[in-house]
C-alpha cells in the first residue's frame, strides 16, 4: 500500500543497472543528487497543494499519474541543480513568485551525456507545472532552445520513462508546452483562471520521437490531441 510516509522516505544511494524489454537503451542508473527539501519546503509544499490545487494533505506527496518533460533553460548539470535546490524561489522570478515563494524543482534532472539525478524521492511533491504538480513526476533535461536536447539524452528520457511506468500508474506524458492543454480536463487543480505561463520545453521535436520510441507503452498526451 502507497502511504504518505513511504512516499517521502528515500535513502541518497543510486539505483543498480536496470534493463527493460525493448528499450534501446538497455541500462541505465539513477543517481541521488538531493535539493533542499526541509521543513520550509515541506511547509510550503503543503500550502501550494491547499491553495493552488485545493488538496488538504498531511505530509508533502504526489499519486503520479502524468510525467512531465523539461528543459532548464541552463546549460550545464550545476547550473540547473543550483536553480532548483534552495526551497524558497529566487527574486528574479517575480512571473511566478505570486503564487508562491516555494522554489520551482523536479524529481529528476538528466545531464546532457544522459546521466540521470533523482533530486527529490519519485512522489514527493515538487512545483514544475501549474494545475498538475499534484500528480505529475517532473524529468528536467539540460538544455534550451539554443541548446537542443541531445540523443543521449532521449535514450535517458526513455528508459526512465519505463521504469517509472512499471512502478506507478502512469497515463500520461507531456512537454511542459503541452500543459495548458488541460485547463479544461479533469486532472487540471489551479486555483487562478489567469495563472499561466508560455512554455516551449522540451521542444516538439524531442517529444515527437520520445512519443515514437514509447507508443508501445500506449501513454497519452495533450488531451486536445485526442479529439
Amino acid at each position: 500500500m502507497i502511504t504518505p510516509s513511504s512516499l517521502i522516505k528515500y535513502t541518497c544511494c543510486f539505483i543498480g543497472l536496470l534493463s527493460f524489454p525493448g528499450c534501446s537503451a538497455p541500462t541505465f542508473r539513477i543517481l541521488d543528487k538531493p535539493v533542499v527539501f526541509d521543513e520550509e519546503r515541506k511547509k510550503l509544499s503543503l500550502e501550494y497543494l491547499a491553495s493552488r490545487h485545493g488538496l488538504q494533505q498531511e505530509a508533502p506527496y504526489i499519486l503520479p499519474k502524468m510525467i512531465v518533460l523539461h528543459w532548464t533553460g541552463s546549460h550545464t548539470v550545476e547550473q540547473g541543480f543550483d536553480t532548483m535546490n534552495p526551497a524558497l524561489l529566487p527574486g528574479r522570478r517575480q512571473a511566478i513568485a505570486g503564487a508562491s515563494v516555494l522554489n520551482v524543482a523536479a524529481q529528476f534532472l538528466v545531464d546532457r551525456d544522459g546521466t540521470i539525478f533523482r533530486q527529490l524521492p519519485d512522489t514527493a511533491f515538487a512545483r514544475h507545472v501549474i494545475g498538475l504538480n499534484y500528480c505529475a513526476i517532473g524529468i528536467e533535461n539540460v538544455g534550451s532552445d539554443d541548446a537542443p536536447l541531445t540523443k543521449a539524452q532521449l535514450k535517458a528520457n526513455e528508459a526512465l520513462i519505463r521504469h517509472l511506468k512499471q512502478k506507478y500508474p502512469i497515463e500520461y506524458v507531456i512537454g511542459h508546452y503541452e500543459y495548458k492543454d488541460f485547463a479544461a480536463h479533469a486532472l487540471w487543480k489551479e486555483a487562478d483562471s489567469s495563472y499561466r505561463t508560455v512554455k516551449t520545453d522540451p521542444g516538439k521535436s524531442f517529444m515527437r520521437k520520445i512519443r515514437k520510441r514509447t507508443e508501445d507503452l500506449q501513454l497519452k498526451g495533450s488531451p486536445l490531441s485526442e479529439e
